[in-house]
């Protein structure tokens, strides 16, 4: 299987990945701060990944590219997902989802402004397609009143994510390149943990041991374990393919975390919601053909 192939692939399981963290962040957020629960996250993260570091020898970076490298990082891990977690704490898994799948738009813009990336008349029509179904349903829960109060907010904080990831996307890419990507991996997830220490300190999370149930510890176990692989697939993934292909993908993530909220959170599954979700699909189809 070529390269291509397989950075497709790693790009499908990335989708899948994110969409179930989106729903165990839902579950545990309420326990734990939004950066609390990134830290604990990204700490598991780098647990995971620090053997395969071993054992393969640690990184060695120019030193122009520690910095680059460090902030990419602190934005993918620590601002990315303090964003989406706190979005999750205002509205649902499904349209948290939905919102984050702007993402390939996001970038598509990125790639054509930078010139990293030619346009695409087939891509940009998929990633139109897929934008709708998140505006339909986001403007039914607006009009619903769906998330109470914080809709906005939550939207807004989903939308910043998106573009956060967008950013990170496009920019790795030179340092996927020049270094292994478990390297890169290692290195920006633990940058990451230093900046989300200090967020984590602001919300108390240090002045005594988390309030976090059983089932709490274990959505956080699970959100840990699967972005260290998840991320590893992604970073592939961008290494092998182009970043707005790879990123249309993450249209699997809403459909993902629709299904496993309505299954285990027994959040609503509206028409709206369906409708949005089968848009994204087809986009994903057109841009991918």
């Amino acid at each position: 299987m070529t390269p291509y192939r397989l950075a497709i692939l790693a790009a499908v399981g990335t989708g899948i990945q994110v969409g179930a963290a989106i729903v165990a962040t839902r579950f545990a957020v309420g326990q734990v701060g939004p950066g609390s629960l990134a830290l604990l996250r990204y700490a598991v993260g780098c647990l995971c990944l620090a053997p395969l570091v071993l054992a393969s020898g640690l990184p060695r970076f120019r030193a122009r590219d520690v910095a680059p490298v460090a902030i990419l990082g602190i934005l993918q891990f620590g601002v990315l997902v303090a964003l989406l977690n706190l979005s999750l704490q205002y509205i649902p898994a499904a349209r948290a989802g939905l919102l984050f799948a702007t993402f390939p738009l996001l970038t598509l813009v990125l790639g054509a402004a930078t010139r990293r990336e030619p346009p695409s008349a087939r891509v940009a029509l998929g990633v139109a397609v897929s934008v709708l179904g998140v505006g339909l349903t986001l403007g039914e829960g607006a009009v619903a009143g769906v998330g109470g109060p914080g809709e906005w907010l939550g939207a807004a904080a989903a939308l910043g994510a998106a573009l956060t990831g967008a950013v990170c996307s496009v920019l790795y890419r030179p340092y996927l390149e020049r270094y292994p990507t478990l390297s890169v991996g290692f290195a920006a997830m633990a940058a990451s943990v230093g900046f989300l220490a200090l967020v984590a300190a602001g919300e108390g999370l240090f002045d005594g041991w988390p309030r976090v149930d059983l089932a709490g510890w274990a959505a956080i176990l699970f959100i840990g374990l699967s972005s260290a692989v998840g991320y590893l697939w992604w970073l592939f993934a961008l290494r092998h393919a182009p970043p707005t292909r790879v990123t249309m993908f993450l249209g699997l993530s809403p459909v993902t975390a629709a299904l496993l909220g309505t299954l285990v959170l027994g959040e609503p599954l509206t028409a709206g919601a369906v409708a949005g979700l089968v848009l994204v699909v087809t986009g994903l189809g057109v841009a991918l053909r």
